[in-house]
């Protein structure tokens, strides 16, 4: 009590500008500015990616290099990175103010004759970018269900992570939510008899955390986001067309009393 009264009378007679702030109270009712984790690739190598992140506009907390793998963070994680851009998860938009971004180096893609090639991430570097992830998550509490893809909160406009990206090693290492295998082999059979209709998924895409037009039809919007799901929980085959095993695996996801993360 004593030093403070100090301080603050020392304050008063040096003229001192900066105010003296008593520190003694905590709040109950608070959390952490971050309430989302959002992952990225580069599309481009380590030293423009890093000239990128640091000289242009655009940001990002943490940078992951491929070779070798090292992690590199170039904003504080207090501080507002610009990473998300135009965005969307369950009611919560421009997402850069209320998230923390990950970039790692990865080519992403090349268009070639014969289409679209997509390039795999190495096992080291995915190892670097689990336990960064796993970090972060326990500092800030981010739910698992906030741990996301560049495509998931801007389909259509973003694709990174990618289809390479394996998110169900994060779903293994107990980080992300992942649909029961079980579940979704019941739930194919049923969907598979009697498919349901354009407005089913996009509720259910919806209700998963998309922003999804609710129209019925299978617009490019619409597309757009059924590619982003499958991207993430069917890589094999991601061209937003509705079917039996993407209705099973929205209607797992979705189903909160039947999932939960591992």
């Amino acid at each position: 009590m004593k030093k403070r009264l100090f301080v603050i009378l020392l304050g008063l007679l040096t003229g001192c500008a900066t105010p003296f702030i008593d520190r003694t109270y905590k709040a109950v009712g608070q959390d952490s500015r971050a309430q989302f984790l959002i992952l990225h690739y580069t599309h481009v190598d380590f030293p423009t990616s890093l000239k990128l992140l640091t000289e242009g506009e655009v940001s990002s907390h943490y940078l992951v290099n491929n070779s070798p793998p090292t992690i590199y963070q170039l904003v504080d994680e207090n501080r507002r990175a610009y990473h998300a851009g135009v965005s969307y998860w369950k009611g919560a938009t421009h997402l850069n103010a209320s998230s923390i971004g990950i970039e790692i180096v990865n080519r992403g893609y090349d268009e070639t004759p014969n289409g679209r090639v997509w390039y795999d991430y190495p096992q080291a570097q995915i190892d670097q970018v689990i336990a960064l992830v796993k970090k972060i998550v326990k500092e800030h509490d981010i739910k698992p269900e906030r741990i996301l893809g560049h495509s998931d909160i801007a389909p259509g406009r973003k694709v990174d992570p990618g289809p390479r990206f394996p998110w169900k090693q994060l779903a293994d290492a107990g980080l992300i939510p992942w649909p029961d295998a079980n579940l979704v082999d019941a739930k194919k059979a049923l969907h598979a008899q009697q498919l349901p209709d354009v407005a089913w998924f996009q509720q259910k895409l919806d209700q998963h955390g998309f922003a999804v037009p609710r129209n019925g039809q299978l617009d490019k919007r619409t597309q757009d986001t059924l590619s982003a799901f499958q991207m993430k929980y069917r890589q094999s085959l991601f061209d937003g067309v509705p079917d039996a095993e993407t209705a099973a695996l929205l209607d797992a996801l979705t189903s909160t009393d039947e999932i939960k993360p591992k």
